[in-house]
């Protein structure tokens, strides 16, 4: 069955921009877009960029325009579904666990996790829909939005243009390109799962001694 899937560059060769565009708004604006490959799939879109296959001044700015959108449309589902969102039993298409662990990262860092989330998958598909349950005001969240979905966008298919460009042949290295791409995006999480797995534990405070009544304090 993995076999009959689509590689990155069978997606972009058939999807153009068009593709991209409903990738990317997918990933960020529908509950369902979480096992979408965002980051990998953008510096590819770069590679192809770098070898004339796509034009990168028409790419940055529509996959921002798709990440935007796509983020303000979680916000409204979130929003507007409120906490019966949290109740919704978990299925192959949506994954309640991580809409919870994303609630948690929401409620530690506020909202500077929408910027964050773009670099950390699953995390990215849930973050607006938390805000907007949150009742996150639309003005605060679009700032947060729109410089994070920036940020995402042009880091990712710039790194992909910048290594087309500069490194001959890296085209036919891309799955290495891609292994490191995806390290880098779960590295957050890999560093969160040893902190808690390795990091030290507050001392047990030893029981209080039991005095027997019988005899006085001395």
């Amino acid at each position: 069955m993995l076999e009959q899937l689509p590689t990155l560059e069978e997606i972009i060769i058939w999807g153009g921009y068009i593709g991209l565009f409903a990738i990317i708004f997918s990933e960020t604006g529908l509950l369902i877009g979480f096992f979408l490959p965002g980051d990998s799939l953008l510096v590819t879109a770069g590679l192809f960029a770098a070898r004339g296959q796509l034009d990168i001044a028409i790419l940055v700015p529509l996959l921002c325009i798709a990440a935007i959108t796509g983020n303000a449309t979680g916000y409204y589902i979130g929003l507007k579904a409120g906490h019966a969102l949290y109740n919704r039993p978990q299925t192959r298409w949506f994954r309640r666990d991580q809409l919870i662990k994303t609630r948690e990262f929401y409620e530690k860092y506020g909202g500077i996790t929408i910027v964050l989330a773009q670099f950390i998958p699953f995390a990215r598909t849930f973050a607006p829909v938390v805000a907007g349950v949150a009742g996150m005001k639309y003005r605060r969240f679009a700032m947060f939005n729109v410089g994070g979905a920036i940020l995402w966008i042009a880091s990712m298919t710039l790194l992909g243009y910048f290594l087309g460009r500069t490194i001959p042949g890296i085209e036919h290295r891309i799955e290495y390109v891609i292994a490191i791409v995806i390290f880098i995006s779960i590295s957050p999480l890999i560093f969160k799962y040893l902190k808690h797995r390795f990091g030290k534990k507050p001392p047990v405070p030893a029981p209080e001694e039991v005095r027997d009544p019988s005899h006085p304090a001395s």
